[in-house]
């Protein structure tokens, strides 16, 4: 039922403890050594590093709101391995390059666990590990391809099921394979994110909220507030780059929406299983993603609404009543012991989508301008490896450390071009969407093993394969 649903309050992982009070904004015009902006997990990672690496750096972060305001309040809490870009980094620098930037990657789901635990942030982390489960013939093919794949870049540890241990895992309606991998933990996005922020204000960083920025330029921040003026200006804003001006086409604000239920009673969850708690997704083109949150309910995303027209953002999370009832559709067809569960809570948020799907960490030694984002989705764990890639070519560039096995991973300094203005880009986006739920409606109607061939064109399309 989406009867009283709350929806928006920017997301229901902040419905307990309520919204941050924000910190000062910027006083006026300061200096620093580093000025980073956005407090979400990518600045607040690379605060953090930086921080432990050179404790007298004089470090300022600026947030246009608070602190876990845009994706890292919001997502699904998904902390696993996967990482936008590999295949195209494997074709442009060899297969041994992205095998090591998975590598690192697989080794980030652990960094964040051992980090949070260290800094005593009880996140509700289980470190369960990713079931993937495909519904079709279609989809059992391509799972089939994405589980070798996966094991031929180094993922030993991952497992295949049919459909009898895949229901042992999770019973998902008409599953009939999955492919489960331990590189990846069920949490809760805010709480990882307020707990990080006082982590980072703990070790000496200044934090700004409530202080949007209008224009970044070399060695400077220009806010309504004032200016930061410091040799290295840092942008982690993903999403929301498209508000910053200059940035409208760099990365595309894909939206995804959210809900939750209520709390389910015990006899529900006799039926679905899931007591490994872990994350949940599937093989669709327009694929979902959920989690067994640490209170007993199933918090579950898809894509609603992808793309507003010129590459706006939402309004506090709030979504479209129709997304509601397809995610909720969605949920019931997946588990239809949940047919009739309130909905709890709805929300959205935007992701940041590179016109290549990669996912990329520079740094201009001409300029001091750095950027971190295009994670496409994946954003919980490869921010965090993104922020220590930044904390490594800052030292690298100010001298105070050599080169690293992060900083020569490819997807540093990779650059992607911008995507076509409006109304192109509204139009593409809209057509490779109602593509894939197309192509998701005939597979799951249909006997074929073979992708439907419109999805395939989307992918070619879009860049995203």
């Amino acid at each position: 039922m989406v009867r009283n649903t709350v929806n928006g309050g920017i997301a229901f992982w902040y419905a307990r403890d309520g919204l941050p009070v924000p910190r000062e904004p910027l006083p006026g015009d300061i200096t620093a050594d580093v000025c980073i902006v956005g407090g979400g997990y990518t600045g607040l990672w690379t605060a953090y590093y930086l921080k432990k690496a050179a404790p007298s750096l004089d470090i300022v972060v600026l947030e246009a709101a608070f602190c876990g305001y845009g994706a890292s309040g919001r997502n699904g809490g998904w902390l696993y391995n996967g990482i936008a870009g590999r295949d195209r980094y494997a074709r442009l620098h060899g297969r041994e390059a992205a095998v090591r930037l998975q590598r690192a990657m697989n080794g980030t789901v652990a960094d964040v666990i051992r980090v949070a635990a260290e800094e005593g942030i009880d996140a509700d982390i289980h470190h369960g590990g990713v079931l993937e489960v495909a519904r079709s013939p279609a989809q059992a093919a391509r799972l089939a391809a994405f589980h070798e794949q996966e094991r031929a870049f180094g993922e030993s540890d991952r497992v295949r099921y049919g459909a009898r241990e895949t229901a042992e895992r999770i019973r998902v309606a008409g599953a009939v394979s999955s492919t489960w991998t331990p590189h990846g933990a069920r949490l809760h996005p805010a709480k990882l994110v307020r707990g990080l922020a006082g982590a980072v204000a703990g070790l000496g960083v200044t934090i700004h909220e409530s202080t949007p920025v209008t224009g970044i330029r070399p060695r400077r921040a220009v806010t309504p507030y004032g200016t930061v003026r410091a040799p290295y200006v840092l942008r982690c804003t993903e999403g929301f780059t498209a508000g910053i001006k200059g940035r409208r086409r760099d990365w595309l604000p894909m939206n995804s929406s959210m809900i939750a239920t209520e709390p389910l009673p015990d006899d529900v969850w006799e039926t679905i299983g899931w007591e490994g708690r872990e994350t949940l997704g599937d093989m669709a083109h327009a694929y979902v993603y959920a989690q067994r949150t640490a209170d007993g309910r199933i918090a579950l995303g898809g894509r609603g609404v992808p793309y507003r027209f010129g590459s706006r953002t939402d309004n506090d999370g709030r979504t479209q009543e129709a997304t509601v009832r397809a995610l909720t559709d969605m949920l019931v067809r997946l588990f239809p012991t949940t047919a009739g569960v309130r909905i709890d809570h709805a929300w959205s948020g935007v992701l940041g989508v590179p016109r290549d799907w990669c996912a990329t960490v520079t740094l201009d030694r001409s300029t001091g301008l750095g950027w971190a984002g295009g994670y496409v989705g994946s954003g919980v764990a490869t921010a965090h490896l993104a922020g220590r890639t930044l904390c490594d070519l800052v030292q690298r560039d100010s001298g105070q450390a050599g080169a690293t096995e992060l900083t020569a991973l490819p997807w540093v300094n990779h650059r992607v071009r911008r995507w076509e203005p409006e109304p192109l880009r509204w139009l593409g986006v809209q057509a490779m969407y109602a593509a894939y739920r197309g192509a998701d409606r005939r597979e799951s109607a249909g006997r074929s093993a073979r992708t439907d061939r419109v999805a395939r064109l989307a992918d070619r399309v879009s860049g995203r394969h």
